[in-house]
């Protein structure tokens, strides 16, 4: 082989091992690009769900992933759709893979486009459809007032199956384990295995369990009742663990985080209690309170029926700061990057420094936000007794 002939070979192999760099670069460069990991890259959302009622199991009402809204942007929310269905809306926006799903007095639960709120399927039932959904391998599920538990397809809305108690589910169910738990009008908690609606078991309360949602952590089911308790109830077999009673009928749902259980009553109280025992470690005097508490670094934030918005010292009970609304606050708290997110009588969605309580955003619909919302991605879902859906995202 002459010199020449192998100098071509040679600088012939860098070109392309050169190019074979500078493709492999490129490739790196746009997976980074596309990934959900903020470790890789920073400045690109990671991208999520909020699969049901106050998000996760335990309640807390925390999306910890939001990357896009935050104390400096939300003040930019723009409309970016909104959905009117035939009456109003109390449950609260379940988004999962695209899809928004939520219920109302229409007697019809949808699912909704997520980018455009064009209308996919609506499944019809025979009430109020005020329960939240959980969204769980491809499974909505959902309670009316018509007496029926329901599992419905994702994609198409067909029934899976429905599960029958003596009255109403406006109790959002929380799936765990494969596992469904909701309470009834009936007065019971439910256990239904989440595959075929067959009733594991059910805990039998003194009054009615309405709206109450069952956080489930640990092994142990806490709801609150209308006959003024609330409960911790072993997840597997359904028998009560302790009870502890309020002064008045519980609607809100409790928050358990970090060994504690919070809780509100139409008593006027948030309660704190300890997880294991239900004892009393501290509670704050407001008035009737119906909003279900959000948890995050310390800090519990709650609506109430004296038109505030309040932040407690978690570990104290000490109040932080209060936030004043033109009406009765019944709405739940969503906290993401920073942002509080609710909603009041006043006919008005908030967005709140979570630290300060200070204003940065607000939006007035036509009736009131007793909807709690949800904020993924970018994007702000909320509903409203004017019979619409909202959504809001930046520019």
């Amino acid at each position: 082989m002459t010199s020449m002939t192998a100098r071509t070979i040679a600088l012939s192999s860098i070109r392309r091992g050169c190019l074979l760099c500078i493709a492999m670069l490129l490739l790196t460069s746009f997976c980074l690009s596309q990934t959900d990991d903020p470790a890789a890259r920073s400045d690109f959302p990671t991208r999520t769900n909020w699969l049901q009622y106050r998000f996760t199991a335990n309640h807390d009402g925390v999306n910890p992933f939001e990357t896009l809204l935050s104390p400096t942007t939300v003040g930019g929310l723009t409309l970016k759709w909104n959905f009117t269905a035939g009456a109003g809306f109390y449950g609260s926006p379940t988004v999962a893979n695209g899809v928004v799903y939520v219920g109302s007095d229409d007697m019809n639960f949808y699912a909704l486009n997520a980018s455009t709120g064009a209308k996919l399927w609506a499944y019809t039932t025979g009430g109020d459809a005020r329960s939240s959904a959980a969204v769980v391998n491809g499974v909505v599920y959902f309670g009316s007032d018509d007496l029926n538990l329901y599992a419905v397809d994702a994609k198409t809305g067909a029934k899976i199956w429905n599960f029958t108690a003596g009255d109403g589910f406006y109790s959002s169910p929380t799936v765990v384990n494969g596992i469904v738990y909701a309470g009834s009008e009936d007065n019971n908690v439910y256990a239904v295995n989440a595959s075929t609606g067959v009733k594991v078991w059910n805990f039998t309360t003194g009054d009615s369990v309405k709206y109450s949602s069952p956080a489930v952590v640990n092994g142990v089911v806490y709801v609150g009742s209308w006959d003024h308790n609330v409960y911790a109830l072993n997840a597997i077999t359904g028998a009560k663990l302790w009870s502890f009673t309020t002064g008045l009928n519980i609607e809100s749902s409790p928050a358990v985080v970090n060994g504690v259980v919070y809780i509100g009553s139409r008593d006027g109280n948030m309660y704190a209690l300890k997880a294991s025992t239900g004892a009393k470690l501290w509670s704050f005097p407001t008035k009737g309170i119906l909003s279900s508490p959000a948890v995050q670094n310390g800090v519990v934030y709650f609506g109430s029926d004296d038109f505030n918005v309040y932040a407690l010292n978690a570990s104290t009970g000490a109040k932080l700061w209060n936030y004043t609304t033109g009406r009765t606050v019944h709405s739940s708290p969503a906290i993401a990057n920073g942002v509080l997110y609710i909603g009041s009588y006043d006919n008005k969605m908030y967005a709140l420094d979570a630290s300060t309580g200070t204003e940065l955003w607000s939006y007035a619909t036509g009736k009131a936000v007793l909807s709690a919302p949800a904020v993924v991605n970018g994007v702000l879902y909320t509903a409203s007794e004017d019979f619409n859906v909202y959504t809001f995202g930046l520019p």
